[in-house]
């Protein structure tokens, strides 16, 4: 009998994973990046230093910049970054909540999984549970009512971030900005609160400016470094004479011609001057080039003009100082100036900086923030935009929970009663998200040094006797009422953060085969499969 020769389906640069192995090996990629950022929960989380080939440092405790700064690999781990990154686009709060989430999860569904239950009963069954969380959410909620809830908000979304010393000052210049950028009472356009980093002084010299910081200064040596009660122009075209359009040549003769020439020239760009000096502009910002002979004209009037300012910055004084951008030389008015009450120039070390402060109600704001060096300048603004993240979040839908593991603590309880009202093996499963839930007040318990079965036990008495609201109070290290304790969260960060997490996870579940080319033979051979050590 003749021998059978073997039939070759794929490329040899093509590995495959498939089954039971390639469900395994996802969900273990899934457990190691949730176990990455773990002990970074709470208020006393640890931090991480991250350390990349050119020697660069960064010390944080964000989840979404860990996963962003880690070279992953593994696909099924890039999954869950990404998860990460939706979560910080979304909300801007809750990304290491959303990947232990996720990471739980599918931990939970191997248990359901070695049990012999199909995957697609694991997938409803999350698909059930994640509905009956959000609509659980909305009833376990509560309304904004005050400022001060606002305050307290961004308070919670600061602990265990570098600045948690100051972050009563912090929390009252986020609250302070998002009020002043809301526009139609909650319509906030992040866009609107720039955040400047300026090293020297502390922490606790952070100050709002009413206007924008540029880190730019003036044109000329001999314009003024301060202006009170200013006048702004705006404009996005050149205040210098234009190149022609084809090929000029010019051909000057004598040197009287050479200088009727550069006087024509001079003539032409002091008349483009002279409108903008009549509009009554004390200050210009231009967005692109002023030619050196309008910067002496402008000088000599006693303005201050700044160049090449970027269209996001051009924006952002318009908004801040109601001044419209020109942009054409004839249609400069009066009426469609900007005003602030101090346009000034200052400089600290090395650095220049110009404030533009006082403008009248503003719609873009500046958060100045002093730090002691770049690295705690660097995680001063990652809890900052926490921070402004949760409260743009609570303002916009105007619904808060309680914190500290209350809301999860009490979503898992009710779900287990959902649980029992359900007929199959989906209930299993409703059960396994209830249990992925509580892993999140285990872990705030377990990082701050607490015997976490004592406090889930406490926790769990506490729901079933009715007691809502009550969470595990990381500053006296005990359990009570959250909301009156002032720990305080979005409810959109939480809400966010169970849709992410369950529909990764079921997206993992449902892979039973994985296919991974290298691009060519001998790449297949030398670059090292990601699910390797895995098994």
């Amino acid at each position: 009998m003749a021998e059978k020769q073997p039939i070759y389906i794929l490329p040899e640069n093509v590995s495959r994973t498939l089954g039971k192995d390639a469900q395994r090996n996802n969900i273990l990629a899934a457990k190691i990046i949730s176990d990455i950022v773990k002990t970074t929960l709470g208020p006393k989380g640890m931090d991480k230093m991250l350390v990349d080939s050119m020697g660069n440092i960064i010390v944080t405790n964000d989840g979404v910049t860990i996963l962003e700064e880690v070279q992953l690999d593994h696909p099924a781990a890039k999954m869950i970054a990404e998860i990460a990154k939706t979560q910080e686009n979304e909300v801007g709060d809750g990304t290491t909540t959303v990947v232990m989430l996720a990471g739980k999860l599918l931990e939970n569904a191997e248990r359901l999984l070695d049990k012999k239950i199909h995957p697609t009963v694991i997938i409803k069954g999350y698909k059930l549970a994640a509905d009956k969380a959000k609509s659980l959410l909305h009833e376990v909620s509560l309304p904004v009512d005050n400022k001060n809830i606002l305050k307290q908000i961004a308070m919670t979304a600061m602990t265990g971030k570098g600045a948690e010393s100051n972050r009563e000052h912090l929390a009252n210049l986020i609250v302070t900005a998002i009020d002043q950028v809301a526009t139609n009472g909650n319509v906030i356009d992040m866009e609107n609160i720039k955040i400047v980093k300026q090293k020297g002084n502390s922490i606790e010299d952070s100050e709002l400016v009413n206007g924008l910081v540029l880190d730019k200064e003036a044109t000329n040596e001999s314009m003024p470094k301060k202006i009170d009660n200013a006048s702004i122009l705006l404009v996005d075209f050149a205040l210098e004479l234009k190149n022609p359009e084809t090929e000029t040549k010019i051909s000057v003769s004598t040197p009287e011609q050479l200088q009727q020439f550069i006087n024509s020239e001079e003539t032409a760009l002091r008349d483009i001057t002279s409108k903008v000096i009549s509009s009554g502009a004390k200050v210009v910002f231009c967005q692109k080039g002023i030619d050196d002979v309008a910067q002496y004209f402008l000088a000599k009037a006693g303005i201050m003009a700044y160049r090449r300012i970027a269209k996001s910055d051009m924006e952002k004084l318009s908004r801040a100082t109601s001044g419209k951008i020109i942009s054409s030389l004839h249609e400069i008015r009066k009426e469609d100036l900007g005003f602030a009450s101090v346009v000034e120039q200052v400089k600290k070390g090395d650095d220049t900086m110009t404030y533009v402060r006082g403008c009248k109600n503003p719609k873009s704001v500046t958060i100045l923030l002093h730090g002691s060096t770049d690295h705690v300048l660097d995680e001063i603004e990652r809890a900052i935009k926490d921070g402004l993240g949760d409260v743009s979040a609570a303002v916009k839908d105007g619904c808060v929970v309680a914190g500290g593991g209350a809301v999860e603590m009490e979503l898992a309880k009710r779900l287990r009663q959902y649980a029992r009202t359900l007929g199959g093996r989906e209930q299993l499963a409703v059960e396994e998200f209830a249990g992925a839930l509580e892993y999140i007040p285990e872990t705030l318990a377990e990082n701050a040094g607490l015997d976490p079965v004592n406090i889930m036990t406490e926790l769990k008495q506490r729901h079933e006797s009715g007691f809502a609201l009550d969470g595990i109070n990381l500053f006296v290290n005990r359990v009570e009422d959250c909301i009156s304790a002032g720990i305080i969260e979005p409810m959109r960060v939480k809400m966010q953060a169970i849709i992410s997490s369950s529909e990764v996870a079921t997206m993992i579940l449902r892979i039973d085969d994985v296919l991974m080319s290298s691009g060519s033979k001998m790449n297949a051979m030398s670059r090292p499969n990601p699910y390797d050590g895995l098994e």
